[in-house]
């Protein structure tokens, strides 16, 4: 996209951090359970919550079996609810666990995201992403604390 004279790039696929995991859900569900619960790769929807009394652009994330996991960081929900908004195409899936987050992976425009396959900078002789427990690795790109 180029705006003026600056050029912005629009990431079709980027690596999103869930929060909230260790707060209950209204129905008594136990995000981070089902966060434990939730393979990297297995499809999450997001879901827009314009009238959340804590903050209109709350996305919640929620794992295959229909539990809430958490929400999209709220520096970065303003950004995913707008591209949904506009009715662009976007599919995630589970990326990890780590500590008080979770992360997904986010793609947009169609198909389903990539998960990483090794860490970034990291050798052919370094453990694959799919044997880490945690399951996450940032964006090459990207800062470490997820797009």
């Amino acid at each position: 996209m180029v705006r003026g004279s600056t050029y912005i790039a629009v990431m079709q696929e980027l690596t999103l951090t869930v929060v909230g995991i260790d707060f209950p859900n209204a129905d008594g569900s136990n995000r981070r359970s089902e966060a434990m619960m939730t393979l990297p790769g297995e499809p999450v929807s997001l879901k827009p919550e314009p009238k959340n009394r804590h903050d209109a652009n709350a996305i919640a994330v929620i794992g295959s079996r229909g539990v809430q996991i958490g929400y999209l960081s709220a520096e970065r929900a303003p950004l995913i609810g707008a591209r949904i908004g506009r009715g662009e195409e976007v599919s995630a899936v589970f990326q990890g666990l780590a500590g008080a987050c979770a992360y997904i992976r986010v793609r947009f425009g169609g198909g389903m995201p990539t998960l990483p396959t090794k860490a970034p900078g990291s050798s052919s002789i370094d453990k694959p992403v799919a044997d880490d427990p945690d399951g996450f690795y940032p964006d090459d790109d990207g800062p470490e604390w997820g797009a």
